[in-house]
């Protein structure tokens, strides 16, 4: 567990190609797709909160915090990310925060420590996920200090796309090998309805 970094899950995609409302909580194994990322995500942090828009109250029983983003009109992502940090600021004695999308539930199980490894050897960099040979953007550690810029790029700039804001950043990338054994890619994520049906089985094969 990092006590010096919290955690944000984007969980308040609009989920346009899996027929709208809320992906992170279709059913997946015993509960649904947000228990499981939950469950890989939180022993690896100290804290961590939801980002997502809307009434708060059906995420109630993961007993998180549920933030909305802080600039309007669902900027996406980066909204998400701004505001998980803004409250890390305000409310948590730590030095960042890293993001994971809700819609992925075999993220890896050492996700923060090999981020936070990275950010180490390259202070004040964000450092951002690979597997594959490809980015991975909202796997990332986000340094407290970059708030103030983040939201000036998001506002002022009216810019959205979160890889291009790592880009402007100090960064460094680090890859996450895709086991030979399952063969499943840590970043696979939930994007249509046949996803989640790979996502069961491939669930059901790793189970002990």
């Amino acid at each position: 567990m990092k006590r010096d970094i919290a955690g944000i899950v984007l969980a308040g995609g609009q989920s346009r190609r899996m027929g709208g409302g809320d992906k992170s909580l279709l059913p997946l194994g015993d509960g649904c797709l947000l228990d499981q990322v939950v469950s890989r995500f939180a022993p690896q942090i100290e804290s961590m909160a939801l980002s997502a828009n809307g009434d708060p109250a059906r995420f109630l029983r993961f007993g998180l915090p549920v933030l909305a983003d802080s600039v309007p009109g669902f900027a996406g992502p980066l909204a998400g990310i701004l505001t998980g940090l803004e409250w890390a600021a305000a409310n948590r004695s730590c030095k960042a925060i890293v993001s994971a999308a809700g819609d992925t539930p075999f993220l890896p199980l050492d996700l923060v420590e090999r981020l936070a490894g990275a950010a180490d050897q390259s202070p004040g960099s964000i450092a951002v996920a690979r597997s594959a040979g490809k980015r991975h953007p909202t796997f990332a550690l986000w340094p407290i200090g970059c708030r103030d810029a983040l939201r000036h790029f998001l506002v002022d700039e009216d810019t959205r796309r979160v890889s291009a804001f790592i880009d402007r950043q100090g960064f460094v990338e680090v890859e996450f090998p895709v086991p030979p054994s399952a063969g499943i890619d840590p970043f696979f994520n939930i994007n249509e309805p046949d996803d989640l049906v790979s996502a069961e089985r491939l669930l059901q094969s790793i189970k002990p």
